[in-house]
């Protein structure tokens, strides 16, 4: 349909867009009676036509007259436009004029707010100006008086007022005022040291009597000036406190040997006692100076003794030097107990190395279990790890001058360990093989514990001497003797294997009676074997938890350098040597019924019997030989049942 059609619907066939005017002359006039009614049809389509150009001419005329009523609108909404922006150009100059009326009434507030605040301000100003003026006068003249007591409070007022100033300093009086308070400051710093110097002179004995009330206040001036005069006060006070030190251990004399080093420490004990009662008031708490005193006297007495040691080295014995450290780190236990370190992170002493905090879950305590076993359980590694953080500041803070000559214990314990290697090989020697024993599993011989507490002994020692280098010297001892165990003790002692004679014939085996045949190894060389198996496996666990903790030992920078996998090895070929020769045994007891069985002639047996007789040895020889191995590897059943695939 034509879109007139879908807007306004007719049903007039004169409207359908495929109107044909034969096909609607015919729908009128379908017969020729109905033709008699021409003149009637005519008139009213002449009526129709009438009727549309009416219509046509109301429309054509409407919309001449909606055109000019379009315009007129047009026009009135421009003028209305122009009404409206005239009112807001009205509105536009009424708001300008009132903020310039704003304006006018409020720029003498904003004039008055500003001299509120500059007048407040050089109130401000001149007040701070008075006190520092009047400050720096009264500063003068208590300074002229050592009236330190004033001067500590007055002075500390003045530095502060006097930063107020700091934009300022371009003004000639206040600059003067600036350098006159720098002036006084420089006066009080050197009037302070001489009166120190005066009252502790660097040369001579001290002066009887406590301190003076003067020397306190000094200090509280001290705090606020340079820190360099604080720090030259303490320098000259510890050096003129332990200068009888210096004389009465002089190198040359007898006392300052290591055999003496108790008096060293009984003397220091005493000069803090006394410091405490004649001079513990005249410090500030904060200086701290109980423990500087010790502090410095620590690094004296490690610089003295280090002197001491590189011109008497030969003298030095083990048993001496270990002496002298115990009573050095007893002492050094003894300042971390009385003092907290604080002194050691400012910028007049280095603070010691410590050894680094530990994670083995096996040392919860290891100073009461020195001479312990060291002992695997499967449960530990199950337990949360509890780190032994070093909780000692002074660590090391007089022992590290003993760390040069550690060689001397370190070639003790060489000497110590082959004396017992040596031992174990002569009590082996002497009380021969362990007997048989079923019940107890396969005992380990007891000369491998004895090794190992006597390594964790050393570890802990050497430890507590040093974590350094000494430490890595250490490890290559306990590796040479780790392995010499393994040869000298271990493999040293296994039973050597024989050839073998010639195979049995089945004849000989029949003639052979049950349990007359007898293993190559007898009942306690096989015992001896699974005894050095089990304590091959002990050794191999315990040297991997011994280098464990020896990594837990020595500084971190070290760590790399300690490594007994060579020597856990060592050990694994031990029981790979013994699994082999348990092997070998059973095989060579087996061979003869199974080199039987091979030349059996099958063609000439006519009956078959329960079993044959090399069957029956074969059963025997198992039943010997693998019992006695199980019950002696019962504590370590995985070489066992590895023992048995092998020979399988």
């Amino acid at each position: 349909f034509p879109p007139s059609l879908q807007v306004f619907p007719s049903q007039d066939p004169l409207d359908r867009a495929d109107f044909n005017a034969v096909e609607y002359i015919n729908t009128l006039f379908p017969t020729e009676q109905s033709l008699a009614n021409i003149d009637e049809v005519v008139n009213k389509i002449r009526l129709k036509i009438r009727r549309l150009d009416d219509n046509i001419r109301t429309v054509v005329r409407g919309q001449t007259n909606v055109g000019q009523d379009g315009r007129q609108a047009l026009e009135e909404a421009q003028k209305a436009i122009q009404q409206l922006f005239g009112k807001i150009k009205d509105i536009k100059d009424k708001a300008e004029k009132s903020e310039q009326m704003v304006k006018e009434i409020t720029r003498d507030i904003k004039q008055l707010d500003h001299a509120k605040r500059h007048l407040t301000t050089s109130i401000t100003t001149l007040n701070h100006l008075h006190m520092l003026a009047g400050g720096v006068d009264s500063l003068e003249a208590m300074t002229r008086r050592r009236q330190y007591g004033e001067v500590a409070n007055l002075l500390q007022g003045v530095v502060n007022v006097l930063e107020h100033f700091n934009k300022y300093m371009g003004i000639p009086q206040i600059r003067q005022l600036s350098e006159r308070v720098k002036a006084a400051q420089n006066e009080l710093g050197q009037q302070i040291l001489a009166d120190f110097e005066e009252a502790f002179p660097s040369q001579g004995t001290k002066r009887p009597g406590g301190p003076s009330n003067v020397l306190r206040d000094a200090c509280l001036v001290a705090n606020v000036l340079d820190p360099r005069i604080k720090q030259e006060i303490i320098k000259k006070f510890i050096k003129q406190h332990l200068s009888e030190y210096l004389v009465l251990f002089q190198e040359n004399q007898d006392v300052a040997w290591l055999d003496k080093i108790d008096r060293r420490y009984a003397w220091i004990k005493r000069q803090l006692v006394d410091y405490e009662e004649k001079y513990g008031r005249m410090f500030p708490q904060e200086w701290c100076m109980t423990e500087r005193i010790a502090v410095e006297f620590c690094h004296v007495t490690r610089t003295e003794l280090a002197k001491i040691m590189r011109t008497r080295a030969k003298e030095i014995e083990v048993k001496l030097l270990l002496f002298a450290i115990q009573r050095t780190t007893n002492f050094e236990g003894l300042l971390a107990k009385r003092f907290s370190g604080c002194t050691l992170t400012d910028g007049t002493v280095k603070k010691p190395e410590v050894p680094p905090p530990s994670t083995n879950p096996f040392l919860e305590d290891e100073a009461g279990t020195e001479t312990d076993e060291i002992v695997i359980e499967k449960s530990d590694t199950d337990k949360p790890k509890k780190p032994k953080v070093p909780d000692n500041p002074f660590h090391g803070i007089v022992s590290k001058c003993f760390e040069p000559h550690l060689y001397v214990y370190i070639e003790s314990q060489d000497k110590n360990l082959s004396e017992l290697i040596d031992r174990f090989v002569a009590d082996f020697k002497a009380q021969g093989p362990p007997k048989p024993s079923v019940d107890e599993g396969g005992a380990v011989l007891p000369s491998c514990a004895d090794l190992f507490v006597y390594y964790k002994k050393c570890m802990v020692q050497c430890s507590q001497l040093s974590t350094g280098e000494p430490m890595i010297a250490l490890t290559t001892i306990f590796q040479k003797y780790l392995r010499e165990y393994a040869w000298k003790i271990l493999s040293g002692n296994l039973p050597k294997t024989t050839s073998s004679s010639g195979g049995l014939t089945i004849t000989s085996l029949l003639k052979e009676k049950e349990g007359s045949e007898v293993a190559k190894f007898t009942l306690e060389e096989l015992c001896l074997i699974c005894s050095i198996l089990s304590t091959a496996e002990y050794c191999l666990a315990t040297t991997q938890q011994l280098e464990e903790k020896l990594k837990e030992k020595v500084d971190a920078s070290l760590v790399e350098r300690i490594n007994l996998t060579g020597e856990m090895d060592t050990f694994s070929i031990v029981i790979s040597n013994s699994i082999q020769l348990l092997v070998q045994d059973l095989d060579a007891a087996c061979d003869p019924a199974l080199t039987a069985m091979s030349k059996m002639q099958w063609q000439n047996v006519e009956h078959v019997g329960d079993q044959s007789p090399y069957v029956t040895s074969v059963i025997l020889h198992i039943k010997q030989n693998v019992p006695i191995i199980r019950d002696n590897l019962a504590s370590t059943r995985k070489y066992f049942t590895q023992f048995c695939i092998k020979f399988a």
